[in-house]
């Protein structure tokens, strides 16, 4: 992680080009949102207790702190199909900018995918601010659909046990992040983050 935390500083420094264009709309939310999809029974999915335990592992707290944080998102979106491990890191003062990189992971494919993401970020200081992140991935079919914005649903972010969750949608993919303390609060802020299998440097 220090080695990309160091990499994302040193492009700020280098003045890569900000803007303070607003934040896409928040995605409002529908009837059916959180209910499990018709054809989820037939995705293998991750099961709730091996979620928790990745999740303990990844962000270093105790399961039950890890159970705590996730029994909403069961309850909301049900068993994911996958989830991505990275990290992000973003700068500016105001609006600006978010990257992310990290390793896609589905039950049905056990070989690690690479997955980066840009968003706008609102609030952070001067500098980089560095966190990870573990998103729980609903409902992808086919994973050429993950490349694509996914706007933040509005009213979804909570915080629990140290660890916070936000959701974002588009079609019939629903993303969960998740992440640690200040890493949450700020992250809560994005109107949408944009993956990709490329890192892109433009992320509006």
């Amino acid at each position: 992680m220090a080695g990309f935390v160091k990499s994302m500083t040193i492009a700020f420094a280098l003045g890569l080009p900000l803007t303070s264009a607003a934040c896409a709309s928040q995605q409002e939310r529908d009837p059916g949102y959180g209910q499990p999809s018709e054809y989820q029974a037939e995705i293998d999915t991750y099961s709730r207790d091996e979620i928790v335990e990745a999740t303990a592992d990844f962000f270093g707290v105790t399961a039950e702190a890890a159970a705590s944080a996730l029994e909403r998102v069961f309850v909301d979106l049900g068993r994911p199909v996958g989830y991505i491990a990275g990290e992000e890191v973003s700068g500016a003062i105001g609006v600006g900018l978010r990257y992310g990189e990290g390793y896609l992971t589905l039950k049905s494919d056990g070989e690690p995918q690479k997955v980066y993401w840009t968003g706008p970020s609102v609030g952070f200081d001067a500098g980089g601010n560095a966190s990870r992140v573990f998103t729980l991935v609903y409902d992808l079919r086919d994973v050429d659909r993950l490349y694509q914005r996914f706007p933040g649903v509005d009213g979804s972010a909570y915080f629990v046990a140290g660890l916070g969750v936000n959701y974002q949608r588009a079609d019939d993919i629903t993303l969960a992040p998740i992440r640690s303390g200040v890493g949450f609060r700020l992250g809560a802020n994005v109107g949408y983050l944009a993956y990709s299998r490329e890192r892109n440097w433009v992320p509006f």
